[in-house]
């Protein structure tokens, strides 16, 4: 579910199955917090992708200090970390600040 003030969507505990296990589409999490640097610089681009892959790629954010038993399920250990799910499992992951152009081709072959 996105928010009018941002393209992503916002994921809990509460709407992950629907929303990222359930989805038709593939989905890209990114998993990151308020005081993490390196989240921060990789906002803008989580925001682009999102607008640029609309319909076609489900993109949201999880906020491992709210959403703690999430990161635990899925084994984050740092963030930013990013997974593309499709058809409700894990099909890659991307640790750290990566260019965009990575994503955006990630992005392309599951869409």
């Amino acid at each position: 579910m996105t928010t009018a003030n941002t393209p992503y969507a916002t994921f809990t505990e509460a709407n992950f199955q629907r929303d990222v296990l359930d989805s038709s589409h593939p989905v890209l999490v990114d998993f990151w917090a308020e005081w993490c640097g390196p989240c921060r610089v990789l906002a803008p681009v989580i925001g682009e992708l999102a607008t640029e892959f609309a319909g076609r790629v489900t993109v949201g954010k999880v906020n491992v200090d709210d959403e703690a038993a999430l990161a635990v399920q899925y084994g984050i250990r740092s963030i930013p970390t990013l997974l593309l799910f499709k058809d409700g499992q894990v099909v890659d992951q991307v640790v750290g600040v990566v260019p965009k152009h990575v994503l955006v081709e990630k992005l392309r072959a599951l869409a």
